[in-house]
């Protein structure tokens, strides 16, 4: 598969399919740039609520020039898009979708605590064909071994070591920071030497460059 990285949560994947390829955009939020060009979606899936998962004001226009694309949301998702007019497929726990040949599992629950003042938001994790992992933000266990992690790297909902324990407990074979956005530069790289000093021994972490589609 290929994955572009814009920014914070934001995602491109891209999996190989009988011959045809399977494009599924996650998470297009305040805090990313780049995906607004992104042509030939089969879809366009929301862990959650928050504006750094789902920007709408850019999201009409992304759909707009994907229009063969499905947008797929979680509960708390559903009521913003539903506001903002944007056509979308609600799913939550134990559903699975299937989209361009590819199953999509939901492993949904709760957006992880920030305080337990502030109201808690729906959140879901995507398993993409059983082999790829977006947690949203959460630390969402698969119900199977993956292979690529999209992993948590700094938020105000989780410190370090939370997201090293995650990855010990998912051990996958490659890692791949997010949501990293509220991160200088410095602490970025910070993070990442952590994961692969303190991960499993046989996980390869690796961060990509903006905007560039890597094969993992």
């Amino acid at each position: 598969m290929k994955i572009t990285h814009f920014g914070h949560a934001c995602v491109l994947v891209e999996i190989e399919t009988d011959g045809d390829t399977a494009r599924l955009l996650f998470d297009p939020g305040t805090y990313s740039t780049g995906f607004e060009d992104v042509r030939d979606l089969d879809a366009v899936l929301i862990t959650h609520e928050h504006p750094d998962h789902v920007d709408v004001e850019r999201l009409g226009p992304l759909l707009g020039a994907n229009p063969a694309a499905r947008l797929i949301a979680d509960p708390g998702s559903s009521t913003l898009l539903r506001e903002a007019g944007l056509r979308h497929e609600t799913v939550g726990k134990d559903d699975t979708v299937t989209v361009a040949e590819v199953p999509i599992q939901v492993l949904a629950g709760d957006h992880a605590v920030i305080h337990p003042q502030l109201p808690c938001a729906h959140n879901n994790g995507y398993l993409v064909d059983g082999r790829l992992l977006h947690p949203g933000d959460a630390f969402v266990l698969p119900p199977q071994p993956v292979d690529v992690l999209l992993l948590p790297t700094g938020g105000p909902w989780m410190k370090a070591s939370e997201a090293i324990d995650y990855l010990r407990a998912v051990s996958p074979r490659t890692a791949i920071p997010i949501h990293q956005a509220g991160l200088a530069p410095v602490h970025q790289q910070l993070h990442q030497q952590l994961f692969q000093n303190l991960g499993p021994e046989q996980c390869s972490v690796q961060a990509l460059d903006h905007g560039t589609a890597t094969t993992v």
